[in-house]
């Protein structure tokens, strides 16, 4: 792993690629997400984790739910977009660590079942993995639009109930129109940012 990714990869994962607001009637298929999923996966996770949890979004029953707890902007968004993933993390996540992480499964089961720390690092490292399907997307030639303007609690309700999965963000994904699409905003410079130390 010693070889710089091109710059037409570097482009299409960051440089040239635009939070979408607009979407075409191109269909996004099962088979993609799951290719999408199958790349995700591999980002890396605290202990090989893997806290997040996927809802995707694309029946239109499901859309109506979903708009239906967003803010009236990303509404139409979701209803337009041919899929919105919500991208949710379990506080549960430490039963799965005998298969996650077989060497010590038992020992990080019983570390992560913690409430504090289970909050923290199930929100973290959900959070990862939610960037994780934004650049896996972007990399099969996908676009996405992530968004916040939703009820959590809500959303939580109606998607995860019984379940101790929580909502963090929720991303639509597919093949980005330019309808109300912005110019790219600045960013911080390096030195803004931070400091070598």
């Amino acid at each position: 792993m010693t070889n710089k990714i091109n710059e037409l990869a570097l482009d299409t994962l960051f440089r040239i690629s635009r939070t979408r607001n607009g979407w075409t009637d191109r269909p996004v298929t099962d088979a993609q997400l799951r290719e999408l999923y199958d790349l995700l996966k591999f980002g890396p996770t605290s202990s090989n984790c893997c806290p997040a949890r996927f809802v995707w979004v694309r029946s239109a029953e499901a859309k109506n739910k979903l708009a239906a707890l967003a803010a009236p902007g990303n509404s139409q968004k979701i209803l337009a977009a041919p899929v919105t993933v919500i991208v949710g993390h379990d506080l549960g996540f430490a039963e799965k660590m005998p298969t996650l992480f077989p060497a010590r499964g038992e020992q990080l089961r019983e570390f992560f079942s913690a409430p504090q720390l289970a909050e923290v690092t199930a929100f973290r490292n959900g959070s990862l993995q939610g960037a994780y399907l934004i650049i896996a997307a972007r990399a099969l030639g996908l676009d996405c639009g992530p968004m916040s303007g939703f009820n959590n609690d809500a959303v939580d309700q109606e998607f995860f109930a019984g379940t101790r999965i929580k909502s963090n963000f929720i991303c639509s994904i597919g093949y980005g129109s330019d309808q109300n699409l912005f110019p790219r905003n600045p960013r911080l410079t390096f030195g803004e940012a931070g400091r070598l130390a």
